[in-house]
């Protein structure tokens, strides 16, 4: 059988972002140590796109399905008159926000769409009620250069998960602090085989009103409210045995474990994270082993201990943001930047988990995502993880399922459009924002979705 046709199988497919043509170095996002030491460097947004794209083909050459979310028009004009920064045209808006309040303009023109494991969260048909396979758009309410995101975000999901049989995308939370949502990054799925019911993990930084006190980080913002984790769950339909709810370390969250996915990762039966990982390590272990066992499987639980790699050292190497993927000759790999490569103390422990024929996993690939690596975001940001039966395939948009061909044109694309490097100043280019539309406008029709932007004039509605 071709490893690519997964036509009969239930297969869990990865949707990542392309990069966008804005890609750069402001430093927005408070708790998030990358970004912060990398800002106001030089970007290189070609680069980004095309490490971006050479790692959906890598994952594609191992035999997974590959989707493709196309990126967010930058900068967001609309955004900036909406706070007062107003002008004749988007180019006179543009050269206001530049002159008065340049980190507006930057949080308007930052291309942070591109890690998609925060644009929604997932539930797939074998857990919720209806059968459908459920996204709901994250509100990420957190910080404003991600918070203008979701109403084309949810254009974007409607459109590609276009079968509303198979589909049920929801509109984000309301966008308070009490529902405070930054999607799948705080969000794990742990099953015997992808098209089993599963036990799905919510990870939450701080309670909302009413719901009692933990402890909370005191350097940085925890960004997950239990309260959205609930109200998510609600939505989609899912069966209480099979929810477990687990708070983040507080401590890892004021270390810059800004979402759980910087410090553990799932997939299958299995569990890959930090001693750290969790406030209450052995209850949040002994309920997902519960939770498990009911479904008929085992948690493998793997740990990696402070004593073989430090949590600093995790998070600036970006360790557990890797990709954990079921190949389909069997076992699991581990998809993991090459900073970590760089680092003997990290090499060693994957090492060993490799050569321990307790847990499935029995490969690293190494892939060189640098560029958003330096913006805060590993392999696994960068895709958003949807399990699809055969059923819901037919559902989805076939323009977004990465290909030979579709690949050859998207590097194509990338080449015509990308500016080969961005600076701090460069933003205040009125023509990056005409340079961005022009692209978005071919490539909507590359990956056949329609017309998903406003700025499109015979765009549709499809939210």
């Amino acid at each position: 059988m071709d490893p690519n046709d997964q036509s009969a199988a239930t297969v869990e497919a990865n949707f990542d972002s392309l990069v966008g043509p804005t890609h750069n170095y402001a430093g927005l996002a408070h708790g998030n140590l990358l970004s912060a030491e990398h800002a106001g460097l030089v970007a290189y947004p070609r680069q980004a796109a095309m490490q971006g794209l050479d790692k959906m083909r890598r994952l594609r050459s191992l035999g997974l399905t590959q989707g493709v979310l196309p990126p967010q028009v930058r900068p967001d004009v609309e955004f900036l008159r909406s706070v007062g920064v107003s002008g004749a045209d988007d180019a006179a808006v543009i050269a206001r926000a530049a002159r008065e309040t340049p980190r507006l303009l930057a949080s308007a023109a930052s291309s942070s769409s591109m890690w998609a494991a925060n644009a929604a969260t997932v539930s797939p048909a074998a857990d919720t009620s209806d059968g459908r396979v459920h996204l709901t758009t994250a509100n990420l309410v957190t910080n404003a250069h991600r918070a203008i995101e979701p109403p084309q975000t949810t254009r974007t999901l409607r459109a590609i998960f276009r079968d509303e049989s198979r589909f049920a995308v929801h509109d984000a939370l309301p966008a308070t602090p009490d529902y405070a949502d930054e999607g799948a990054a705080n969000h794990t799925r742990f099953a015997r085989e992808h098209g089993d019911a599963g036990v799905e993990l919510f990870v939450y930084g701080r309670l909302g009103p009413g719901e009692g006190s933990v402890a909370i980080p005191r350097r940085f913002p925890a960004r997950q409210t239990l309260e959205a984790s609930r109200a998510i769950a609600r939505l989609h339909g899912l069966d209480g045995k099979g929810v477990v709810y687990a708070q983040q370390h507080p401590e890892a969250i004021d270390a810059g474990v800004f979402h759980n996915d910087v410090i553990a990762v799932g997939n299958g039966p299995v569990l890959l994270a930090h001693e750290l990982a969790f406030a209450d390590r052995d209850d949040t272990l002994a309920s997902l082993g519960k939770a498990c066992e009911a479904r008929g499987f085992e948690l493998c639980h793997v740990e990696i201990g402070s004593a073989d790699v430090p949590l600093e050292l995790a998070i600036k190497r970006y360790l557990f943001n890797s990709q954990l993927v079921t190949l389909p000759r069997g076992g699991m790999a581990l998809i993991a930047p090459t900073d970590c490569q760089d680092e003997p103390r990290i090499v060693e422990a994957l090492d060993r988990i490799v050569a321990d024929a307790s847990n499935p996993i029995g490969a690293v690939h190494y892939v060189d995502v640098r560029q958003s690596m330096q913006n805060g975001g590993g392999p696994a940001c960068l895709r958003l993880r949807v399990v699809l039966g055969p059923q819901d395939r037919e559902g989805v948009a076939p323009g977004v399922i990465l290909t030979d061909d579709l690949g050859g044109k998207l590097e194509g694309w990338i080449e015509r459009h990308y500016r080969e490097q961005l600076n701090p100043a460069d933003l205040a280019d009125p023509k990056l924002l005409e340079e961005c539309r022009t692209a978005l406008d071919e490539l909507t029709g590359i990956l056949e979705i329609g017309s998903i932007y406003p700025f499109q004039r015979d765009a549709v509605t499809v939210w």
